[in-house]
């Protein structure tokens, strides 16, 4: 049959982290490529007590549908999280359930965005993000991007100049790609910029509790005078990623435009997840549980590093990031990463191209190392790997 496919699909294509990851389900991989948590790090024998539980006290309801808008204890759990952590004022009703921020980032696009519409993004930004938002056949705008956040004069300019701008999406801690988290003076500056212009800014923050060191800034969130600024989140990086449960909270008014196209979704997410996730924060110390993540990525971080420090050519640089997943890798101009790739899984060893992380021009002599995944060992073995390739093209 000549399938009669939806225009959208001519601009849609698979993820190129995905399609990795299926060369990386080999165990002799040795992968930088995923930003997979580290499996021995999920509280298995605890998630078995708290299903147990879950069940013989509420089973019937735990099996059977549940809200669209998610668990209510769960939901007020994550509100009360966010306000003492990062600055903001919410309560449960300013947070939808989500299928890990993902869905978040689809159910925006739903929500806010129209054929030719305008995203501002962070340059470079996250793969996924672009692919989301792509659906709705909306266009791009690179806001140069330093490692204090977007250059507030820059996106001034951009905004001036293009009609139809809807959302800046930003990634505030730990960037992905790159590791970076934007300045506090940043954060005031965008949200006072999208108030005035009236834009929604997307504020993803997948790893924000996942920080080594320096201090906690607030949310974007904190400084929104406008409701402008919804916030993205997710239990994949603190908990474990197979429950596939996130959040986005922001004004209630929008979040019930939102709930309204999760019905045309999937009605709602996962009951028994959403109250699994929710008897363990009653019955554990989840912040016991971060700090030991946090102990195990730091030196994971540290060990990266300084691998790289001591291995790389010089005219090789590299963030240093101060929490989250990621380091982000920059080439000499002449040098492709994707030819540096193909040569390192020769070797059994992979990471991510950074081309596909720039929606327009893609920059590819940049690559994304991962670091929370590989034991020590593994990731002094692979760095020294991808050094000697990178030597071969760089002679």
């Amino acid at each position: 049959m000549e399938y009669q496919y939806a225009n959208r699909m001519s601009y849609l294509k698979a993820s190129e982290i995905r399609e990795i990851l299926k060369i990386t389900e080999q165990p002799e991989i040795i992968s930088f490529a995923g930003g997979l948590p580290a499996p021995e790090l999920f509280p298995v024998r605890e998630i078995i007590e708290v299903n147990r539980r879950v069940l013989e006290e509420d089973g019937e309801s735990a099996l059977q549908y549940t809200t669209t808008e998610g668990y209510a204890p769960l939901r007020k759990w994550i509100a009360d999280r966010l306000n003492s952590t990062r600055g903001t004022d919410f309560d449960a009703d300013n947070v939808l359930i989500t299928h890990g921020s993902q869905q978040a980032l689809d159910l925006s696009g739903k929500v806010f965005l129209d054929e030719g519409d305008y995203v501002l993004c962070e340059s470079p930004t996250y793969l996924a993000a672009i692919s989301a938002f792509k659906a709705y056949g909306c266009n791009f705008k690179e806001v140069p991007t330093d490692e204090h956040g977007m250059v507030p004069a820059a996106l001034e300019e951009i905004i001036k100049v293009t009609e139809k701008v809807k959302i800046i999406y930003m990634i505030s801690d730990f960037q992905n790609p790159t590791g970076r988290s934007w300045s506090l003076e940043r954060r005031k500056q965008l949200a006072a910029i999208a108030a005035r212009h009236n834009i929604v800014i997307l504020e993803d923050n997948p790893y924000g509790e996942l920080r080594f060191e320096g201090e906690t800034l607030p949310s974007v969130k904190a400084f929104d005078q406008a409701g402008s600024v919804f916030c993205l989140g997710t239990f994949s990086k603190i908990f474990c990623p197979g429950y596939r449960i996130g959040w986005i909270a922001g004004d209630k008014e929008a979040i019930a435009q939102y709930v309204i196209v999760k019905q045309g979704t999937d009605l709602q997410c996962n009951t028994i997840a959403q109250r699994e996730i929710s008897k363990y924060l009653e019955l554990y110390n989840i912040d016991e549980h971060i700090e030991k993540i946090r102990r195990v990525y730091g030196k994971r971080r540290d060990i990266a590093v300084q691998t790289m420090e001591a291995e790389f050519p010089s005219d090789v640089t590299f963030t240093r990031p101060q929490g989250g997943l990621f380091a982000w890798v920059e080439l000499p101009e002449s040098v492709n990463a994707r030819d540096v790739l193909t040569r390192c899984l020769e070797k059994k060893v992979a990471f991510v191209p950074g081309g596909s992380f720039y929606p327009n021009t893609a920059r590819e002599n940049t690559l994304r190392i991962n670091y929370s995944n590989m034991p020590e060992n593994k990731i002094v073995e692979g760095i020294k790997c991808i050094a000697g390739v990178i030597k071969e093209f760089v002679k």
